[in-house]
């Protein structure tokens, strides 16, 4: 094969496949917020969100972020963003279980940090909310799933909402718009190397 017919050949290839891609984009006429949820074991499940936060940002979009689990405020996210007006930044843990070891303590702080996110889910001027970590609280039973989901189903219709954290249950992928796993190849944690500014933390 020539050069003449290899370049005519991938043309007609990137012209059948424009011809699909156009028509899946033609399709999609739907417009409505979108309930995200990143989960697995690998890292970058946050670091997608505060992504997705940024964007949101570019184009002027009001952004709401909720941290449960976490107690720490010195992240780099965290510090970025909570210096932008359109970010209103919530930290709503007090460390992971291991750390606190108090039960009632961690439902209490659970149950607290829901109230502030209903505040935002009933909020039609908040264009995007990160509810990070989200995940354990509803794994370990500080809060009930069914309240969650009632609440994210009664939200302003063209509020996002994007979930973070490792073991999403069924019930909450299923009611996801967009649901990612993300995978644990390979992590330098395990090789005896610390969380990195400006990469972990």
């Amino acid at each position: 094969m020539n050069g003449i017919e290899k370049e005519q050949r991938h043309r007609d290839r990137m012209q059948r496949k424009k011809a699909v891609i156009d028509a899946s984009i033609a399709d999609a006429d739907q417009n409505q917020g979108l309930l995200l949820v990143l989960t697995g074991n690998g890292k970058g499940k946050s670091s997608s969100a505060f992504g997705m936060v940024a964007r949101a940002l570019g184009h002027n979009m009001k952004v709401g972020v909720a941290q449960f689990i976490k107690g720490r405020s010195d992240t780099g996210e965290e510090a970025f963003f909570a210096r932008q007006s359109d970010v209103t930044w919530h930290v709503l843990g007090e460390g992971f279980t291991w750390e606190t070891q108090n039960l009632a303590q961690d439902i209490e702080t659970a149950l607290r940090g829901w109230a502030v996110v209903q505040g935002m889910l009933q909020d039609p001027s908040i264009d995007l909310i990160v509810l990070d970590e989200l995940t354990y609280p509803v794994k370990y039973g500080w809060l009930e799933l069914d309240t969650i989901l009632d609440d994210l189903k009664a939200r302003p219709p063209m509020q996002h909402v994007v979930i973070t954290g490792r073991g999403a249950s069924k019930a909450l992928c299923d009611a996801a718009d967009t649901v990612t796993e993300l995978v644990d190849s390979k992590h330098a944690f395990r090789a005896g190397i610390s969380a990195q500014k400006g990469v972990d933390l």
